[in-house]
């Protein structure tokens, strides 16, 4: 899919008041999800664009256990977008978290600005930061791992 075909899906759903547009198209799913204006993850009235690969048959199961770090009861927290990874909300403010912090499920850990729309990503587990695997500013692609978790 190409950003004109994306653009038409947004104005469908502005038009239309849909709040939520999922597609499929050549092995591929968009997802678009309008925020509302109380406590959601973005700017009120504000597009998420959610960009998501199908399986496929030959899955790159040795990629993901390549990837896996040596505890073995670590997770990946990965990148649900392609866009600018920021730590803190802005310039002057503190980092969301810091290595060694705990976190909780839907506490904020870090921004991804994407197409001018900054995306508050939240922790879907609680546990322990070990690791930040991507720098302030740094772009991130769809599916990159962002921290290194302990479950707790």
């Amino acid at each position: 899919m190409n950003i004109k075909e994306i653009k038409e899906m947004i104005t469908l759903m502005n038009e239309n008041g849909l709040m939520e547009l999922e597609i499929e198209k050549d092995g591929t799913r968009i997802r678009l999800k309008k925020t509302g204006s109380g406590g959601e993850s973005a700017a009120p009235g504000a597009i998420l664009f959610e960009k998501t690969s199908l399986p496929r048959a030959q899955a790159p199961a040795a990629a993901e256990e390549a990837a896996e770090k040596p505890e073995g009861k670590s997770v990946e927290i990965k990148a649900p977008m392609v866009g600018t990874f920021y730590r803190a909300p802005s310039p002057d403010s503190p980092p969301y978290v810091e290595s060694g912090q705990i976190i909780d499920p839907g506490q904020v850990i870090c921004i991804i600005e994407a197409m001018k729309l900054m995306n508050e990503i939240k922790s879907e587990i609680k546990g322990k930061v070990l690791d930040i695997l991507v720098d302030n500013t740094e772009p991130v692609e769809f599916g990159q791992p962002m921290f290194l978790i302990e479950p707790l």
